[in-house]
């Protein structure tokens, strides 16, 4: 049982919800990620129960329903504080010194977590924590639909909007007041799946892999083009539908990328100039956005239901993670202890 320090609350966990390359990450096939040394508790975002509250905890009180964040960001007042992935990774020498502090994540029966990394979910009882684990594959696209300065109204494209996050920013768009959606992904099946679930408002495009034409086609969908483009690509091997997804744009449009492409992404200087085009990188969410998403869930503007929890005792984790590497783009694994 983790001893409650300054500045930290340790949650009772009712649901941890697994990332869907949870399985190679632990066996080390991810480079790209930083684990802390030695052993540790891997884990993501969950939902989970106050136990107890150290000292310079003021709001947060024992027997409070929270959400818990492993987006932890140094609460010091510094111009670039270090931030890490508690339980998963760090960037930087001293990203890592905050992580030898904070190495252990949800997939346990107790979670100790720094305060700034847990929001209370009050007025949400209606929801079980299995269903209200899945905001984990909302919080991440809502990052970059708050980054990218999404307005009501607006069209937005999707890139990568069959994948884990990709279809929840569809569908977290449609409640933030976008007027229109164009999902675009490779599978038209699942896009098919995507646009019911979001509605009339959603026009699914299916890829070809030609970025030229795909960029026309998304064009077309948008009405003449978007004023924003949100690119979720998981794993892209090539930049065709990132670039298809750039010039979908309108002038003075924006490109907000999110995904986790490996291959170089050319770029003209000219294009981008002339068209007054806005290139936007973001990493995770900021650290109210867990309790600006819960908003829209009271408020009954974001009906989380469309993404299914398939749910796992803690137990069968190496089975939950098989099923996490294949969940299809409306279902979440969640595991409870």
């Amino acid at each position: 049982m983790p001893e409650p320090r300054p500045g930290s609350v340790l949650v009772r966990i009712e649901a941890s919800t697994l990332m869907s390359y949870l399985k190679d990450y632990v066996e080390g096939k991810l480079p790209m990620y930083n684990p802390p040394k030695g052993t540790f508790t891997p884990g993501g975002n969950g939902v989970g129960v106050v136990h107890a509250i150290g000292r310079d905890v003021w709001h947060v009180k024992p027997g409070q329903r929270v959400v818990l964040s492993s987006h932890f960001t140094a609460a010091e007042n510094v111009e670039d504080s270090a931030e890490i992935l508690i339980g998963v990774t760090a960037f930087g020498p001293v990203a890592e010194e905050v992580q030898a502090d904070w190495r252990d994540g949800t997939l346990a029966e107790y979670a100790l977590m720094p305060a700034t990394a847990v929001t209370p979910a009050e007025g949400l009882s209606h929801i079980d924590s299995a269903q209200l684990g899945v905001l984990m594959r909302y919080i991440v696209p809502f990052g970059g639909l708050l980054r990218g300065r999404l307005a009501a109204g607006e069209t937005l494209v999707v890139t990568g909007a069959t994948g884990a996050y990709g279809s929840a920013a569809v569908l977290l768009a449609i409640a933030m007041g976008a007027g229109r959606v164009v999902a675009a992904g490779r599978n038209a099946v699942a896009l098919e799946a995507v646009a019911r679930a979001g509605g009339p408002r959603v026009v699914p495009v299916a890829l070809t892999g030609d970025s030229q034409a795909d960029a026309n086609a998304l064009r077309r969908a948008a009405n003449g083009g978007a004023q924003m483009a949100f690119d979720m690509v998981g794993g892209a091997r090539d930049p065709n539908a990132t670039l298809a997804a750039l010039r979908s744009l309108r002038r003075g449009g924006r490109l907000v990328l999110m995904g986790s492409m490996s291959a170089p992404l050319p770029l003209s200087y000219t294009e981008l100039m002339a068209n007054n085009w806005e290139i936007i990188g973001q990493f995770m969410y900021p650290v109210d956005a867990y309790r600006r998403l819960l908003d829209l869930v009271r408020a009954g503007l974001l009906d989380i239901s469309s993404i299914r929890p398939r749910v796992f005792p803690l137990t069968a984790l190496p089975e939950a993670m098989e099923a996490a590497a294949t969940a299809g783009s409306l279902e979440c694994v969640v595991v409870q202890p």
